[in-house]
């Protein structure tokens, strides 16, 4: 019985290759619409997928990191009193340190956000005050680069501060220029703090260069006495896809902080839903693109297969008279369909896959279309230069997709082949 079944097996496989040899000029044209979908789709995946993760990277490291650990209510809030005290940072450091967690994590960083008000000579203006370390600032972000006018800060710098050109240009601000920043300090008192101006910097978003000051850690600390507290500890990963996973390994390790509201653990997607909406927002219509794309492949090849089996009701005939259930001759053309379909897909996404290395590994110039100037999107300025991202996942996707529309575009014909009438087919002329 088995070796029955194989031979069956064999005898439709035969057959179907057969005629795919017979008709070549009609294979030739659907294998190239496949190939070039199947290429098209792979190199669309992984530009696509680089180009997101250049936003999402863009925007954690100026914004709040891949992983944010900080005081619930603080992201809604923004007081001093939601801060992350000293005594909870051993069980965050500790958590991060341990292997499974210090494997995926790149770099640890703090800040301390606080809203005030930066006032000078010339007039005054609501302010985002960031305490950070500029060491590891100037390694994590381009903040550092960003310098029109000046320098950046120094970690023995006590009173300098690095404003956005926007609130310099607002409050009248020069090199030495001095100016007091005033906030709620941790006593609930409103105090100031007299600091120069060391620098100006220009990112291209206007929210920041017309609002941000960076301060170091230990002025915050000294000025509204909060000592080594932060508002926030932030994770930096290599790739995004892994933050789902560290945010709940995170949380199981922080189970006793969380539970009593002294820390949370948020994932980029939650601090950041605009970004996160954007990146969605191009996903999404990509695969309407995609879906469009092989929508049209899909008639191509019913068409195909369909032109295939009304020119050969004889054969149909034929091969049923010789044994071949009706069953067994739609299987002949299914399996037509989806080696079409399969031989098309793997070349088209492997040949589109290495000229995507190949050719454009180190990315491609965007500068034509975004022009000279910076291009902001969802708060994020994008680097014209957008590298594709090679996931393996991507290739077993875009293979799986376009064999899924063979099956789908093979069923009717296939259909078709198997109500065949013998009697009917033997009148038709080869």
């Amino acid at each position: 019985m088995a070796q029955q079944t194989s031979l069956h097996i064999g005898v439709i496989l035969s057959l179907a290759l057969r005629n795919l040899k017979r008709n070549a000029r009609r294979t030739a044209l659907t294998f190239s619409a496949l190939f070039i979908g199947g290429a098209l789709l792979i190199f669309a995946l992984w530009f696509g997928d680089g180009t997101h993760e250049q936003w999402i990277d863009a925007g954690v490291r100026t914004g709040s990191g891949h992983v944010t650990i900080e005081k619930p209510g603080f992201r809604v809030s923004q007081k001093i009193a939601d801060r992350l005290v000293e005594s909870t940072h051993p069980p965050v450091m500790a958590a991060l340190a341990t292997p499974e967690i210090a494997d995926q994590v790149q770099t640890v960083f703090s800040r301390f956000n606080v809203s005030g008000l930066a006032s000078s000579a010339a007039a005054a203006r609501p302010a985002l005050i960031v305490g950070v370390d500029p060491t590891v600032e100037s390694a994590l972000t381009q903040i550092d680069d960003q310098v029109i006018d000046g320098r950046y800060l120094e970690p023995d710098d006590r009173l300098a501060a690095y404003v956005g050109v926007g609130l310099a240009d607002g409050l009248d601000l020069r090199l030495g220029s001095r100016l007091v920043l005033t906030a709620q300090d941790t006593s609930d008192d409103i105090t100031g703090q007299l600091v120069r101006v060391v620098g100006v910097f220009e990112t291209g978003i206007p929210a920041v260069d017309q609002a941000m000051i960076y301060v170091t850690h230990g002025l915050v600390g000294e000025w509204l006495g909060s000592g080594r507290d932060v508002t926030s500890i932030s994770v930096m990963v290599e790739d995004s896809y892994g933050v789902p996973r560290l945010v709940r390994q995170l949380r199981q390790l922080l189970a006793e902080p969380i539970a009593s509201g002294s820390a949370t653990v948020t994932g980029w997607t939650e601090a950041m839903p605009e970004l996160y909406a954007a990146v969605l927002v191009d996903e999404w219509g990509s695969y309407v693109i995609f879906v469009v794309l092989f929508v049209i492949i899909g008639f191509g090849i019913v068409n195909t297969v369909l032109m295939s089996v009304l020119h050969r009701h004889r054969e149909f005939g034929v091969i049923q008279a010789l044994g071949l259930t009706p069953r067994q001759t739609g299987a002949i053309v299914f399996i037509e369909g989806i080696l079409l379909t399969g031989a098309g897909a793997i070349v088209g996404v492997a040949v589109g896959g290495l000229l995507t290395w190949l050719f454009m590994r180190n990315g491609v110039d965007m500068t034509v279309l975004m022009g000279d100037t910076d291009y902001e999107f969802a708060g994020v300025v994008l680097d014209p230069i957008m590298i594709p991202l090679f996931r393996p996942a991507r290739v077993v996707q875009a293979i799986v997709s376009i064999l899924m529309i063979g099956v789908m575009a093979s069923i009717y014909p296939a259909v078709r082949a198997a109500t065949v009438d013998i009697a009917e087919s033997m009148k038709f002329d080869r």
